[in-house]
């Protein structure tokens, strides 16, 4: 039998259509988010401070259902090829079926990016935080997309609430003075 559903998940995929039940909600993943967030704040080097983010996208990967995780996994594969038009309607896909999964938002809001539809990205960015507030990815992801938009203040505290969340981030040499969002930018 789950075989037989997981076809019928594939065909509605490769079709287009939409004709699997609706999508479980998502996994309560804030205790654990939590966590991995202190221990990233309280990790001692760059080694375990990466092993943690490694940890923290594992959990924002894990999609509510088969059917879910097979678009997710899809539409990230199509990303990796550059078929961003693929991955977009993978995504799409993902976001009407699973509306309260965050993670198929904050990979669109990515594709939308990589494009240079900021704007676009940033809608999918809130939608992303508004439904996982402890998605740090999405946090920097979102002070990136600010800071290309010319909003450099909205940007700066944006990746200060990331970094808090995980000092690890390669993005937190863009808080250095001299860089885009650092103290002696004369926009801020």
């Amino acid at each position: 039998m789950r075989k037989i559903l997981l076809t019928l998940c594939v065909t509605a995929f490769g079709s287009g259509a939409m004709a699997w039940a609706d999508c479980p909600a998502p996994a309560d993943t804030g205790k654990e988010l939590l966590n991995l967030i202190a221990r990233a704040q309280g990790a001692e080097n760059a080694t375990q401070g990466q092993r943690i983010s490694n940890q923290m996208w594992q959990v924002w990967l894990r999609a509510p259902d088969e059917a879910a995780q097979a678009a997710l996994d899809a539409g990230m594969r199509r990303r990796e090829v550059f078929d961003f038009a693929g991955a977009i309607r993978e995504f799409d896909r993902l976001a009407a079926y699973c509306p309260h999964y965050a993670e198929g938002f904050n990979q669109r809001a990515y594709i939308h990016f990589l494009n240079g539809n900021h704007e676009k990205a940033l809608v999918d960015l809130d939608v992303a935080l508004s439904l996982q507030p402890y998605h740090v990815a999405a946090q920097s992801g979102r002070a990136l997309t600010l800071m290309n938009l010319g909003r450099i203040a909205e940007a700066r505290a944006q990746m200060l609430l990331a970094v808090e969340n995980n000092p690890w981030l390669s993005e937190a040499a863009l808080l250095a003075d001299g860089a885009p969002l650092g103290r002696a930018n004369k926009e801020l």
